[in-house]
């Protein structure tokens, strides 16, 4: 593994333990050269996935851009950062096991949405936004709308 601080490439692995979401390996290495220390993670992957973009193009799979845009819709939410990664880790469990290697970028932000819905209405509305493009306020407000139970009339 290089170094990030001076680029060597012989590094030494000073411990490995699981790390909290039981599905990675955590790895505390140190740098000879420089005596930098920095941690690595360490996931399977079972198998290489292409991402299907609206437009056509393909592209490799990135678990960190799947977090990344998974951590801003959850920003300033009550939600524990070990949900949030069980939650993308059982995304990436999910989408590995469909049997396919090629998934529309769609059916990823349905996924996605699936799992925003059970853990945070704000998260998830917010994610919404960037997936199916909201343009006004008014996109917003029939998007909540569509969440919220019809309200049976007075009698």
């Amino acid at each position: 593994m290089r170094c990030p601080f001076c680029g060597n490439i012989d590094t030494q692995v000073k411990d490995s333990r699981p790390a909290e979401d039981h599905v990675s390996i955590r790895r505390r290495r140190f740098c000879p050269a420089c005596g930098g220390r920095f941690t690595t993670y360490e996931r399977v992957q079972l198998r290489d996935l292409v991402v299907i973009k609206s437009s056509g193009k393909r592209e490799d799979f990135d678990r960190d851009k799947l977090e990344r845009s998974i951590r801003i819709s959850m920003q300033k939410r009550p939600i524990e950062p070990e949900r949030i990664d069980q939650m993308i880790s059982g995304i990436v469990r999910r989408l590995e096991s469909m049997g396919e290697t090629d998934i529309s970028s769609s059916k990823i932000g349905e996924i996605v949405m699936e799992a925003l819905a059970r853990i945070d209405t704000v998260a998830y509305v917010r994610f919404a936004s960037v997936y199916k493009n909201f343009q006004a306020a008014d996109d917003f407000e029939d998007f909540v709308h569509e969440l919220r139970p019809p309200v049976a009339p007075e009698e």
